[in-house]
Protein backbone atom coordinates (compact mmCIF):
# COMPACT_ATOMS: atom_id res chain seq x y z
CA UNK A 1 0.00 0.00 0.00
CA UNK A 2 1.22 3.37 -0.55
CA UNK A 3 0.27 6.41 1.24
CA UNK A 4 1.13 10.08 0.43
CA UNK A 5 0.48 12.13 3.59
CA UNK A 6 0.85 15.64 3.50
CA UNK A 7 1.37 18.60 6.06
CA UNK A 8 3.98 17.28 8.45
CA UNK A 9 2.61 19.06 11.94
CA UNK A 10 1.14 16.90 14.53
CA UNK A 11 -1.28 15.42 12.40
CA UNK A 12 0.88 14.50 9.53
CA UNK A 13 3.56 13.12 11.29
CA UNK A 14 1.58 10.51 13.91
CA UNK A 15 -0.29 9.28 10.80
CA UNK A 16 2.70 9.07 8.53
CA UNK A 17 3.78 6.72 11.59
CA UNK A 18 1.06 4.69 12.17
CA UNK A 19 0.69 3.66 8.48
CA UNK A 20 4.51 3.19 8.17
CA UNK A 21 4.24 0.86 11.17
CA UNK A 22 1.73 -1.20 9.16
CA UNK A 23 4.17 -1.64 6.47
CA UNK A 24 2.98 1.07 4.10
CA UNK A 25 5.17 2.70 2.02
CA UNK A 26 5.04 6.37 3.06
CA UNK A 27 5.77 9.31 1.45
CA UNK A 28 5.37 12.45 3.53
CA UNK A 29 5.14 15.99 1.57
CA UNK A 30 5.49 19.24 4.02
CA UNK A 31 5.44 22.45 2.51
CA UNK A 32 7.49 24.01 4.92
CA UNK A 33 11.63 23.51 5.88
CA UNK A 34 11.14 21.34 8.69
CA UNK A 35 8.36 19.57 10.80
CA UNK A 36 6.15 21.15 13.12
CA UNK A 37 6.39 24.47 11.76
CA UNK A 38 2.61 25.38 11.58
CA UNK A 39 0.67 25.76 14.24
CA UNK A 40 1.89 22.65 16.25
CA UNK A 41 4.89 24.99 16.89
CA UNK A 42 2.61 27.12 19.41
CA UNK A 43 0.62 24.12 21.20
CA UNK A 44 0.97 24.29 25.35
CA UNK A 45 1.29 20.07 25.10
CA UNK A 46 -0.60 19.57 27.67
CA UNK A 47 -2.32 15.86 27.60
CA UNK A 48 -4.97 16.61 29.84
CA UNK A 49 -8.22 14.50 28.60
CA UNK A 50 -9.84 14.77 31.87
CA UNK A 51 -9.38 18.15 31.98
CA UNK A 52 -10.48 19.06 28.68
CA UNK A 53 -13.73 17.00 29.42
CA UNK A 54 -14.84 20.27 31.14
CA UNK A 55 -15.44 22.02 28.21
CA UNK A 56 -15.66 19.30 25.42
CA UNK A 57 -17.61 16.33 24.91
CA UNK A 58 -17.04 12.67 25.65
CA UNK A 59 -15.01 11.87 22.17
CA UNK A 60 -12.14 14.23 23.39
CA UNK A 61 -11.62 11.82 26.38
CA UNK A 62 -11.22 8.94 24.61
CA UNK A 63 -9.13 10.35 22.03
CA UNK A 64 -7.07 11.58 24.48
CA UNK A 65 -6.77 8.72 26.97
CA UNK A 66 -5.59 7.04 24.00
CA UNK A 67 -2.77 9.81 22.53
CA UNK A 68 -1.84 10.07 26.43
CA UNK A 69 -0.52 6.10 26.20
CA UNK A 70 1.02 6.96 22.64
CA UNK A 71 2.57 9.65 23.28
CA UNK A 72 4.62 8.21 26.97
CA UNK A 73 5.47 4.94 24.99
CA UNK A 74 6.43 6.65 21.77
CA UNK A 75 8.66 9.89 22.30
CA UNK A 76 10.83 10.44 25.50
CA UNK A 77 10.91 13.32 27.59
CA UNK A 78 7.25 12.81 28.33
CA UNK A 79 6.17 13.79 32.14
CA UNK A 80 3.21 12.19 33.67
CA UNK A 81 3.09 14.39 36.93
CA UNK A 82 -0.76 15.54 36.62
CA UNK A 83 -2.58 18.71 36.26
CA UNK A 84 -3.52 21.05 38.96
CA UNK A 85 -6.52 23.17 38.21
CA UNK A 86 -6.30 26.70 40.93
CA UNK A 87 -8.48 29.43 41.18
CA UNK A 88 -8.27 32.81 43.61
CA UNK A 89 -11.23 32.57 46.65
CA UNK A 90 -13.33 35.00 44.98
CA UNK A 91 -13.14 33.03 41.80
CA UNK A 92 -14.07 29.85 43.93
CA UNK A 93 -17.13 29.39 41.50
CA UNK A 94 -15.56 28.76 38.64
CA UNK A 95 -13.70 25.85 40.48
CA UNK A 96 -16.67 24.14 41.27
CA UNK A 97 -18.26 24.86 37.99
CA UNK A 98 -15.08 23.25 36.68
CA UNK A 99 -15.12 20.40 39.00
CA UNK A 100 -19.07 19.37 38.26
CA UNK A 101 -18.42 19.40 34.43
CA UNK A 102 -14.36 17.47 34.82
CA UNK A 103 -13.65 13.94 35.81
CA UNK A 104 -10.79 12.37 37.17
CA UNK A 105 -9.64 14.71 39.59
CA UNK A 106 -9.21 14.26 43.68
CA UNK A 107 -10.19 17.90 45.74
CA UNK A 108 -6.78 19.43 47.19
CA UNK A 109 -6.37 21.63 49.96
CA UNK A 110 -4.24 24.21 50.82
CA UNK A 111 -1.74 21.61 52.19
CA UNK A 112 -1.92 19.59 49.67
CA UNK A 113 -1.36 22.18 46.91
CA UNK A 114 1.99 22.78 48.94
CA UNK A 115 3.14 19.19 48.73
CA UNK A 116 2.56 19.02 44.87
CA UNK A 117 3.74 22.63 44.21
CA UNK A 118 5.70 24.03 46.81
CA UNK A 119 6.30 27.72 45.20
CA UNK A 120 1.86 27.88 45.23
CA UNK A 121 2.09 27.18 48.89
CA UNK A 122 -0.02 29.76 51.18
CA UNK A 123 -1.83 31.22 47.79
CA UNK A 124 -5.05 28.99 47.04
CA UNK A 125 -6.94 27.37 49.48
CA UNK A 126 -8.48 24.57 47.15
CA UNK A 127 -7.24 22.99 44.17
CA UNK A 128 -8.08 19.93 41.98
CA UNK A 129 -5.64 17.68 40.79
CA UNK A 130 -5.63 15.47 38.13
CA UNK A 131 -3.21 13.06 39.11
CA UNK A 132 -3.26 10.63 35.59
CA UNK A 133 -2.15 13.99 33.27
CA UNK A 134 1.00 14.81 31.19
CA UNK A 135 2.63 16.99 29.29
CA UNK A 136 5.19 17.50 26.63
CA UNK A 137 7.32 19.94 24.96
CA UNK A 138 5.74 19.94 21.23
CA UNK A 139 8.80 20.89 19.46
CA UNK A 140 10.80 18.09 20.95
CA UNK A 141 8.54 15.58 20.45
CA UNK A 142 7.76 17.00 17.02
CA UNK A 143 11.42 16.21 16.26
CA UNK A 144 11.48 13.11 17.96
CA UNK A 145 8.36 11.60 15.59
CA UNK A 146 10.29 13.16 12.54
CA UNK A 147 13.85 11.49 13.22
CA UNK A 148 12.16 8.14 13.86
CA UNK A 149 10.31 8.26 10.38
CA UNK A 150 13.66 9.63 8.66
CA UNK A 151 15.18 6.21 10.45
CA UNK A 152 12.57 3.93 8.63
CA UNK A 153 13.27 2.49 5.40
CA UNK A 154 9.56 2.50 4.06
CA UNK A 155 9.26 5.93 4.70
CA UNK A 156 10.17 9.12 2.65
CA UNK A 157 10.06 12.96 3.58
CA UNK A 158 10.21 15.99 1.48
CA UNK A 159 10.45 19.21 3.79
CA UNK A 160 10.01 22.56 0.77
CA UNK A 161 7.83 20.53 -1.46
CA UNK A 162 4.09 20.93 -2.30
CA UNK A 163 3.25 18.31 -4.66
CA UNK A 164 1.15 15.34 -4.79
CA UNK A 165 2.17 11.92 -5.16
CA UNK A 166 0.53 10.22 -8.13
CA UNK A 167 1.80 6.67 -7.03
CA UNK A 168 -0.24 6.60 -4.11
CA UNK A 169 -3.42 4.12 -3.24
CA UNK A 170 -4.50 6.85 -0.40
CA UNK A 171 -3.86 10.62 0.07
CA UNK A 172 -3.72 11.35 3.96
CA UNK A 173 -4.18 15.10 3.58
CA UNK A 174 -3.12 16.97 6.98
CA UNK A 175 -2.95 20.33 6.14
CA UNK A 176 -5.05 22.19 8.37
CA UNK A 177 -6.71 25.44 7.56
CA UNK A 178 -4.76 24.91 4.20
CA UNK A 179 -7.49 22.30 3.56
CA UNK A 180 -9.72 24.48 3.59
CA UNK A 181 -10.57 24.62 0.29
CA UNK A 182 -12.21 20.64 0.07
CA UNK A 183 -12.90 21.32 3.49
CA UNK A 184 -15.02 24.55 3.44
CA UNK A 185 -17.04 24.42 6.82
CA UNK A 186 -13.21 25.05 8.47
CA UNK A 187 -13.09 28.36 10.21
CA UNK A 188 -9.30 29.49 11.83
CA UNK A 189 -9.03 30.16 15.96
CA UNK A 190 -6.02 32.07 16.74
CA UNK A 191 -4.29 30.85 19.74
CA UNK A 192 -1.68 33.37 21.17
CA UNK A 193 1.12 32.16 23.81
CA UNK A 194 3.85 33.36 25.70
CA UNK A 195 7.55 31.83 26.96
CA UNK A 196 8.42 33.11 29.86
CA UNK A 197 11.84 32.88 32.14
CA UNK A 198 12.81 33.14 35.56
CA UNK A 199 14.66 31.21 38.19
CA UNK A 200 12.45 32.28 41.02
CA UNK A 201 9.64 30.44 40.04
CA UNK A 202 9.76 26.49 40.19
CA UNK A 203 6.81 24.19 38.75
CA UNK A 204 6.44 20.66 38.09
CA UNK A 205 3.68 20.60 36.11
CA UNK A 206 1.13 22.18 34.09
CA UNK A 207 -1.11 24.57 36.44
CA UNK A 208 -4.31 25.80 35.13
CA UNK A 209 -5.86 29.23 36.76
CA UNK A 210 -9.28 29.58 36.28
CA UNK A 211 -10.75 33.39 35.71
CA UNK A 212 -14.39 34.11 34.12
CA UNK A 213 -12.31 36.39 31.83
CA UNK A 214 -9.29 35.38 30.87
CA UNK A 215 -8.10 31.71 32.55
CA UNK A 216 -4.91 30.63 32.02
CA UNK A 217 -2.49 27.50 31.74
CA UNK A 218 1.31 27.88 32.41
CA UNK A 219 3.11 24.83 31.75
CA UNK A 220 7.08 24.25 32.58
CA UNK A 221 9.43 23.82 29.60
CA UNK A 222 12.21 23.06 31.66
CA UNK A 223 15.56 25.10 32.34
CA UNK A 224 13.18 28.22 34.18
CA UNK A 225 11.29 28.49 30.91
CA UNK A 226 7.67 28.37 31.26
CA UNK A 227 4.53 28.65 28.28
CA UNK A 228 2.10 30.57 29.44
CA UNK A 229 -1.31 30.16 26.99
CA UNK A 230 -3.52 30.78 25.09
CA UNK A 231 -5.76 32.48 24.28
CA UNK A 232 -8.94 31.64 21.60
CA UNK A 233 -10.01 34.15 19.29
CA UNK A 234 -11.97 33.65 16.11
CA UNK A 235 -9.38 35.17 13.72
CA UNK A 236 -8.13 33.92 11.06
CA UNK A 237 -5.31 36.31 10.80
CA UNK A 238 -2.13 34.75 12.26
CA UNK A 239 0.46 37.58 12.23
CA UNK A 240 1.94 38.58 16.40
CA UNK A 241 0.09 38.49 19.51
CA UNK A 242 -1.83 41.45 20.36
CA UNK A 243 -0.80 44.04 23.13
CA UNK A 244 -4.77 42.99 24.80
CA UNK A 245 -3.77 39.42 24.79
CA UNK A 246 0.44 39.58 26.00
CA UNK A 247 -1.54 41.62 29.11
CA UNK A 248 -4.08 39.27 29.77
CA UNK A 249 -1.59 36.30 29.90
CA UNK A 250 0.77 38.76 32.09
CA UNK A 251 -1.57 39.49 34.57
CA UNK A 252 -2.67 35.87 34.83
CA UNK A 253 0.94 34.57 35.32
CA UNK A 254 1.24 36.88 38.00
CA UNK A 255 -2.09 36.38 39.49
CA UNK A 256 -0.72 32.57 39.66
CA UNK A 257 2.64 34.04 41.32
CA UNK A 258 4.06 37.43 41.45
CA UNK A 259 7.66 36.28 40.36
CA UNK A 260 6.68 36.24 37.14
CA UNK A 261 6.43 39.82 37.07
CA UNK A 262 10.07 39.80 36.97
CA UNK A 263 10.49 36.79 34.25
CA UNK A 264 11.72 37.87 31.24
CA UNK A 265 9.81 37.40 28.10
CA UNK A 266 11.75 35.30 25.56
CA UNK A 267 9.36 34.37 22.95
CA UNK A 268 5.82 35.43 21.63
CA UNK A 269 4.25 33.50 18.92
CA UNK A 270 0.54 32.78 17.80
CA UNK A 271 -1.01 29.92 14.97
CA UNK A 272 -4.35 30.20 14.14
CA UNK A 273 -6.14 26.43 14.57
CA UNK A 274 -8.00 25.10 12.01
CA UNK A 275 -11.77 23.41 13.89
CA UNK A 276 -15.45 22.55 12.43
CA UNK A 277 -18.49 24.17 14.01
CA UNK A 278 -18.64 21.91 16.71
CA UNK A 279 -14.80 22.38 17.30
CA UNK A 280 -14.26 18.32 17.25
CA UNK A 281 -11.37 16.48 15.04
CA UNK A 282 -12.81 14.89 12.13
CA UNK A 283 -11.69 12.21 9.61
CA UNK A 284 -13.60 12.81 6.01
CA UNK A 285 -13.26 10.69 3.20
CA UNK A 286 -13.34 11.88 -0.39
CA UNK A 287 -12.63 9.05 -2.76
CA UNK A 288 -8.92 8.10 -2.21
CA UNK A 289 -8.00 10.86 0.01
CA UNK A 290 -8.74 11.13 3.89
CA UNK A 291 -8.60 14.58 5.67
CA UNK A 292 -7.59 14.44 9.39
CA UNK A 293 -8.74 18.16 10.30
CA UNK A 294 -10.48 20.44 12.51
CA UNK A 295 -8.14 19.45 15.71
CA UNK A 296 -8.92 23.05 17.14
CA UNK A 297 -6.95 23.38 20.65
CA UNK A 298 -6.92 19.31 20.95
CA UNK A 299 -3.90 18.69 18.52
CA UNK A 300 -1.61 16.65 20.52
CA UNK A 301 -4.52 15.05 22.72
CA UNK A 302 -6.19 13.94 19.47
CA UNK A 303 -3.80 13.22 16.66
CA UNK A 304 -2.54 10.21 16.79
CA UNK A 305 -5.51 8.23 18.23
CA UNK A 306 -7.37 9.49 15.17
CA UNK A 307 -4.09 8.15 13.16
CA UNK A 308 -4.61 5.05 14.21
CA UNK A 309 -8.27 5.13 12.64
CA UNK A 310 -7.63 6.88 9.54
CA UNK A 311 -5.20 3.20 9.13
CA UNK A 312 -7.30 1.17 9.84
CA UNK A 313 -10.33 2.67 7.97
CA UNK A 314 -7.66 2.36 4.89
CA UNK A 315 -6.83 -0.58 5.32
CA UNK A 316 -9.20 -3.12 6.66
CA UNK A 317 -12.30 -1.38 6.08
CA UNK A 318 -13.20 -0.01 9.54
CA UNK A 319 -15.46 2.68 10.31
CA UNK A 320 -15.63 5.31 13.21
CA UNK A 321 -18.68 7.12 13.26
CA UNK A 322 -17.19 9.59 16.08
CA UNK A 323 -15.42 10.80 14.01
CA UNK A 324 -16.38 9.95 10.47
CA UNK A 325 -19.33 12.11 10.11
CA UNK A 326 -19.22 12.68 6.21
CA UNK A 327 -18.69 9.11 5.42
CA UNK A 328 -20.13 7.67 2.35
CA UNK A 329 -19.71 4.16 0.76
CA UNK A 330 -20.35 0.61 2.70
CA UNK A 331 -17.85 0.00 5.75
CA UNK A 332 -18.24 -1.91 8.61
CA UNK A 333 -18.13 -0.90 12.11
CA UNK A 334 -15.35 -0.98 14.34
Amino acid sequence: MRVHIIGAGVAGLTAALAFAERGCEVELTERETGPGLGCSRFAGGMLAPWCEAEASEEIILTLGRESLKFWFETVPGVEIKGTLVVASSRDRPELDRFARRATGYERAGAERIAALEPDLAGRFEEALYFPGEGHLEPRKALDSLARRLAACQNVTIRFGAESLSSRADWTVDCRGLAARGALPDLRGVKGEMLVLATREVSLSRPVRLLHPRFPIYIVPRGDGRFMAGATMIENEEAGRITARSMLELLGAAYALHPAFAEAEVVETGCGVRPAFPDNLPKIRCQGRTLYINGLYRHGFLAAPALARRAVQYALEGAYFPEVMDAYHGKRRSA
